[in-house]
């Protein structure tokens, strides 16, 4: 049986038995009369499948569309269904195009409420840490050419930058807003967030703690963990902060102890609320001009006691150096060789070396009493309050380079010292290190303390 029309064998209406009766190998079968347009087709694993064929009022060509597999649904309620399609139809309406959209409407309402689930469950922590071992810090994958190795693939940031990212948003980020979800998060509470470090007297960590959460979310922004509609409420912040004008960066150094600053300094530091390894590289970074990071970073294999130099493998500028050592720093240096630590300045709990944070968070605290809590105040901290203005680790290199200059080491020397690289067209022609002039005037400024 079929839909064609015979004039000596007109069409008859579908039957139940009829529908029961079709065989995979039959052709489809069709109503007629004002069912005209329902047929019923039986496919080669023998479910039988009502459908409308019409042709498309929105695109003008033949189309159908299902309209349920016999006998869940009987033939009466398949007649039901059709002259609902066919009124569709009538009313411009494209049965099948409509039924599409329809789906496609839901899936993306149950994609949407599956991602507002999804972030609901998706903290500011989560995020944080999602940014620090998917872009920050070094992660390992199967090796497709042999499976049973990782192939490391490095960060985004070399191992000291890792580490101090994931201090910087844990300390402060995780702490104020770890447990929120990450999509609920308000640029006011960003901001309230960064204010809170601002009072702290740390403003240059306050603008470091925006900028990696900024990138955080960014981050998974870009790797779909929010809605297109979403705003970064970092971003936002930093708009807000930029409008009124809140500082989160350093000023241009310009402090620099003089001699008397340096005498009271060498006065205060025995008794004061440094930790003992952090006394002794205030010590080293006075007696060498380097930076408090290289001094902190310092290992024994990169010292030479005979012939007195310290190997700097890897500094800001990214040049390797060596720093002639005076006297006095030999002389310390072979008494503290006597630990067994690979570093020099090693910390009590991970045995690398101290942070460079660590110094100005000591100092901080020391200087702002008032605002720590279960914290010792010293006699000799209020002596340091009324005797000398505030410094930062940074200032003791600045004042050694201005030190240098008051007892007469000529510029290129006291440079050279620093590890200042040369710019222009001296720095591309004159190669020479001033290795002898730096030792010569480091002992001077080293004896010149000592006078202090």
């Amino acid at each position: 049986m079929n839909g064609a029309q015979d004039s000596k064998n007109p069409p008859k209406p579908l039957s139940a038995k009829a529908v029961e009766a079709l065989k995979p190998t039959s052709s489809i079968i069709a109503d007629c009369g004002e069912n005209t347009g329902l047929r019923v087709k039986c496919g080669s694993t023998g479910v039988k499948t009502f459908f409308y064929r019409y042709k498309s009022p929105e695109t003008g060509k033949l189309t159908q569309v299902k309209i349920g597999n016999f006998p869940e649904i009987s033939l009466s309620a398949a007649r039901m269904a059709l002259e609902g399609l066919k009124t569709a139809r009538k009313s411009g309406v494209c049965p099948k195009a409509e039924r599409t959209r329809s789906l496609e409407k839901e899936k993306a309402e149950r994609l949407l409420e599956q991602q507002a689930s999804e972030q609901k469950g998706f903290s500011v922590a989560d995020l944080v840490e999602l940014y620090l071992s998917g872009c920050i810090e070094d992660r390992y994958a199967t090796d497709k050419r042999n499976p049973e190795k990782k192939k490391k693939i490095a960060g985004a940031r070399k191992l000291k930058g890792q580490v101090e990212v994931r201090r910087l948003l844990e300390v402060d980020a995780v702490r104020v807003l770890g447990s929120k979800a990450a999509n609920e998060v308000t640029r006011k509470e960003v901001v309230e967030m960064i204010m809170g470090i601002v009072k702290r007297g740390a403003n240059v960590q306050a603008g470091s703690v925006l900028r990696e959460l900024s990138a955080a979310y960014e981050y998974a922004i870009g790797i779909e963990r929010f809605d297109d509609a979403f705003a970064n409420p970092a971003l936002l912040a930093k708009a807000s902060l930029k409008q009124a004008k809140v500082k989160l960066n350093s000023s241009k150094g310009e402090r620099a102890l003089s001699d008397k600053d340096l005498s009271a300094l060498f006065e205060w530091l025995p008794g004061s609320g440094f930790s003992n390894t952090q006394k002794n590289v205030i010590r080293f970074a006075l007696w060498t001009g380097c930076r408090t990071g290289e001094v902190c970073a310092a290992k024994w294999d990169d010292i030479y006691l005979e012939s007195q130099a310290w190997h700097i493998r890897d500094s800001k500028n990214g040049a390797e150096r060596y720093v002639q050592l005076p006297d006095q720093a030999v002389s310390f240096l072979r008494q503290l060789k006597l630990n067994s630590h690979d570093y020099l300045f090693p910390s009590t709990r991970t045995g690398k070396g101290i942070l460079q944070k660590s110094l100005t968070e000591a100092k901080w605290s020391m200087r702002n009493p008032d605002k720590m809590t279960n914290r010792r105040k010293f006699k000799e901290e209020e002596f340091w309050l009324d005797t000398i203005e505030d410094w930062s680790p940074h200032d003791l290199r600045r004042s050694v380079r201005t030190g240098l200059s008051k007892i007469g080491c000529p510029s290129e020397v006291a440079e050279a010292i620093l590890g200042h690289s040369r710019k222009g067209i001296e720095g591309t022609y004159d190669l020479f290190n001033y290795a002898s002039g730096c030792r010569e005037w480091l002992q001077k400024w080293a004896d010149h303390l000592g006078g202090l």
